[in-house]
């Protein structure tokens, strides 16, 4: 399942996709799930199974999505590191070495194609590292924070 935020034209969308098969996407938006026809010849992305482990989660909680490959959280020592999901350019940093903060909060805004796209913790945590400042330019995969 991946997981994106859009802003448009003033209105925020949660979009997540769960799953592409046999010419069909199954979608949620903002909490409402969609069944999609795609476009004849679309075929669905091809990604390799990424193992995330899940800690002290509820039994209520839905899982949280594996991100692609690349881009996927990386532990350092013991801290993670959230990284790019796609290139772009940092439009806010809302965090700050030594700041606390809960699952799911808003760490950055990266803006790609003209969305913008918010940057969520992925574990509670304190912020022990900021890798990036308003206006930088990232690739797929820089890092962004890092989380204690």
């Amino acid at each position: 399942m991946k997981q994106y935020n859009f802003k448009i034209n003033g209105h925020e969308y949660a979009v997540e996709i769960n799953s592409i098969a046999d010419g069909r996407a199954s979608v949620t938006v903002n909490g409402t799930a969609y069944e999609v026809d795609l476009p004849e010849g679309t075929a669905a992305p091809v990604q390799a199974p990424t193992a995330v482990p899940v800690a002290n989660q509820a039994p209520a909680q839905a899982s949280a999505a594996a991100p692609a490959p690349g881009n996927a959280p990386v532990a350092s020592g013991d801290a993670l590191i959230i990284k790019s999901p796609m290139p772009g350019t940092i439009i806010d940093v809302c965090v700050k070495p030594g700041d606390s903060i809960s699952r799911g909060a808003k760490v950055a805004v990266l803006e790609s194609m003209k969305m913008e796209n918010d940057i969520l913790a992925e574990k509670d945590g304190v912020i022990k590292d900021v890798f990036v400042s308003k206006g930088d330019q990232l690739s797929d995969g820089d890092k962004i924070v890092s989380i204690a």
